[in-house]
């Protein structure tokens, strides 16, 4: 049976990466520290985590501001002007998530 349910607040464990990590892509050392929320349960090898933006450090929060930044120029240089108008400032200034799938045994809850 899970240990986790969708809506549940987790940290992704600190633990030394090894050979099977590297092998399967599910487990890194940026990801170490990490919190948010279990937003999807498929099976107890792929569990997604909404990750709270706040967890992210140096290297992984530079590359999701920079994400950010070019998709918001991208939406703003192909969306029409009706459908810009439509959105509001607010919507054009969205700020996509940062998900993460990784296997229930790397998660604690919190």
């Amino acid at each position: 049976m899970a240990k986790l349910k969708e809506g549940d607040q987790v940290r992704v464990v600190t633990r030394p990466v090894n050979e099977t990590d590297r092998t399967v892509h599910m487990f890194f050392e940026h990801m170490q520290g990490l919190t948010g929320v279990v937003s999807n349960y498929y099976t107890k090898e792929e569990v997604a985590v909404t990750v709270d933006l706040s967890s992210l450090v140096d290297i992984p929060k530079d590359v999701h501001n920079a994400a950010t930044d070019r998709m918001r120029g991208r939406f703003a240089g192909e969306a029409s002007e009706e459908l810009k108008k439509l959105i509001g400032k607010e919507g054009l200034n969205f700020t996509p998530n940062y998900v993460l799938l990784v296997r229930e045994e790397d998660l604690e809850k919190i």
